[in-house]
């Protein structure tokens, strides 16, 4: 996060700040009275649909994470650490659903490969016709 409304995620998508929901809560777990008394854990709620993200950025996200994407952040006992914590993970939770699906090249199994295929089916057949007895084989 460089300025105070600068929401940038490492992929370089810029989430507007209006879009972000902010929740503090306490953290539970060790700490003794000051994780009992202090609201340190961050939640952070992104709404999609209102994020400024371009159209097909957008769809890409909903698609895969759904309208809201939640990150949450407990690990420190300071609330302003949980809160560039909780920013970190929904940044990244967001570039990796944005990024395009890898385009796949149809390719063609080997020759050789078929020939493997079926030189180990006919290996596999004579092993199964072998375990039968006598009377079996001269009725098939």
């Amino acid at each position: 996060m460089g300025a105070v409304n600068d929401f940038v995620t490492p992929g370089g998508l810029r989430v507007e700040p209006t879009a972000l929901a902010w929740t503090a809560s306490r953290s539970g777990g060790p700490g003794g009275q000051h994780a009992n008394t202090s609201d340190t854990a961050v939640t952070v709620t992104v709404e999609v649909s209102e994020a400024g993200l371009p159209p097909v950025v957008r769809d890409r996200i909903v698609a895969a994470l759904g309208p809201t994407v939640t990150a949450r952040a407990a690990d420190t006992r300071s609330q302003w650490r949980n809160r560039q914590l909780a920013w970190q993970r929904l940044a990244t939770r967001l570039d990796a659903a944005a990024t395009p699906p890898p385009l796949r090249r149809p390719t063609k199994p080997r020759r050789a490969a078929g020939e493997t295929r079926l030189a180990d089916k006919r290996r596999r057949s004579e092993v199964k016709r072998r375990r039968r007895s006598e009377w079996q084989a001269d009725e098939a």
